[in-house]
């Protein structure tokens, strides 16, 4: 049956499928970007997601890269360690609060984020452009933040 007021009619997505769609398009993306920054920087992408917010958050705390990423506090510490033990970061005392340490980036580590970026740039560059319009892209980007944005202001659901 066509719709009487000229608008294309929209059939119904399945969920499902959606969501495993998702769930492989990020597994399928990490390992490209992850892929690369290896090759180009030996840096794992696990690393370069908590450095990028140690970057770009004042007096960045464990948690704050933790809230940042959607991930434990647990799973933050023991990258941090690791991070920090390659020479890319390290703690330094907390001016807010005595009891904790903030993140801070080393010099190296500043020098090989800022290559890595452009290596992660390029590689999103390669993979998402030609696939999509800019305008779907946009339209996509655009989505996946309100998305995000709902879920983040719903309290989880207990099971």
């Amino acid at each position: 049956m066509e719709s009487t007021s000229g608008a294309a009619r929209t059939e119904p997505v399945d969920l499902t499928a959606l969501f495993s769609d998702l769930v492989r398009l990020e597994i399928e993306l990490w390992e490209r970007v992850d892929r690369r920054l290896r090759r180009d920087h030996d840096l794992p992408l696990t690393w370069f997601e908590p450095m990028q917010v140690m970057d770009r958050v004042a007096d960045c705390r464990v948690a704050d890269v933790a809230e940042q990423l959607s991930i434990t506090v647990g799973g933050v510490s023991k990258l941090v360690d690791r991070i920090e033990r390659a020479g890319w970061c390290g703690r330094a005392p907390n001016p807010n609060d005595a009891r904790s340490s903030v993140l801070v980036l080393t010099r190296p580590g500043r020098k090989v984020l800022r290559a890595a970026r452009r290596s992660c740039d390029h590689e999103l560059e390669a993979q998402l452009r030609p696939a999509v319009s800019p305008s779907r892209l946009a339209s996509f980007a655009a989505t996946v933040r309100d998305l995000r944005r709902h879920l983040d202001a719903e309290p989880a659901m207990a099971s």
